[in-house]
């Protein structure tokens, strides 16, 4: 068996690195001890304190751009100066802005992943992690949903992904690049965005706080594969170290079904509201019915499991947004 590969003294990019899953990838990067982590993010979804412990733990081993990682020359610099070894490419746009905005949706995410692989193409750096969505598959065909189900083109933004995937998987295969594909299925954690095209669980928290009926697009009985982002952050570490991802996609999931409404249940009792009103409305375009992650390979390449449970996760998820809540009613005063 090889030895598994080190990020130890390397210069790790991440790319969409002030998001939710991004951040949490830098926290969990510096464990590896890198020379240095830098992130490269234009802010559309991140937000500079989603960085504020690790900026104030790590100090210059941590470097932030906030540009555009699609932007050919921009990068180019940045790698070049910061002599960057491997990139995890996160920066995304999201589902919700597929609705709203197809267009730019569908040729920036594409865009995001082109860039990096050609500049991976010209050897100015070693290695790309590149995260796909599960949205790529749709609804299931069949359960659970392993990496050799249909690709579905329920959305621009799942039209996206896929293309976004095959641009990686080509250019893997064409110049015997160094890269790896992640599908994460639905994460959930602290820090998940809570403004514009805010998830599920940040808002029914919200409206919950702030006593608004919780609403439901469709009747609530669509199931999601819910993943905790420690753990999504944790197969992102493996994928690197293990030779064996090179030129795989490789799903992150739980391998357990769980509906909205289920999810809901669970939320209104950690808040101590199970009478909560809720309000169903009409589907969302292209919402997928049916997801349920076959991880499969993630066992038997990365010897990845999942630890923590949808029940477990959603505790201090919960009690992050509380905090949260509190600190900007003080704020306030």
């Amino acid at each position: 068996m090889k030895k598994p590969r080190s990020l130890r003294d390397k210069v790790v990019l991440v790319t969409g690195g002030a998001g939710f899953i991004g951040s949490h990838l830098v926290d969990r990067l510096f464990l590896e001890k890198p020379r240095a982590v830098v992130v490269v993010d234009n802010l559309y979804l991140g937000r500079v304190s989603n960085l504020r412990e690790a900026r104030s733990r790590y100090g210059r081993k941590m470097r932030c751009y906030w540009k555009d990682a699609g932007n050919l020359t921009v990068m180019q610099r940045i790698i070049r100066l910061e002599k960057v070894a491997v990139i995890f490419d996160l920066a995304v746009v999201p589902l919700p802005a597929s609705l709203r905005d197809p267009l730019f949706c569908a040729t920036e995410n594409t865009r995001l992943t082109t860039v990096l692989c050609d500049l991976l193409r010209r050897g100015l750096y070693e290695t790309l992690i590149h995260f796909s969505s599960s949205e790529v598959y749709g609804t299931a065909c069949t359960v659970p949903m392993h990496e050799d189900h249909p690709l579905q083109k329920s959305t621009p933004y799942a039209a996206s992904k896929i293309a976004g995937d095959m641009v990686a998987l080509s250019y893997q295969h064409t110049f015997g690049l160094d890269i790896a594909v992640l599908r994460p299925f639905n994460n959930f954690g602290p820090r998940q965005n809570d403004g514009n095209f805010a998830g599920i669980i940040p808002e029914v928290i919200r409206r919950v706080r702030s006593g608004q009926p919780v609403h439901v697009n469709g009747d609530g009985k669509q199931t999601r594969d819910f993943v905790f982002v420690g753990d999504t952050v944790e197969a992102a570490v493996l994928a690197y170290q293990v030779a064996g991802a090179r030129g795989k996609v490789i799903n992150v999931g739980s391998g357990r079904e769980t509906s909205i409404n289920q999810l809901i249940r669970t939320l209104l009792k950690i808040l101590g509201q199970p009478r909560h009103p809720v309000m169903y409305r009409a589907p969302r375009p292209g919402d997928v019915r049916r997801h349920c992650g076959g991880a499969r390979l993630a066992k038997s390449i990365l010897g990845f499991r999942p630890r923590t449970s949808l029940e477990k996760g959603l505790q201090p998820t919960v009690a992050w947004y509380l905090r949260q809540e509190l600190r900007g009613s003080r704020g306030r005063r």
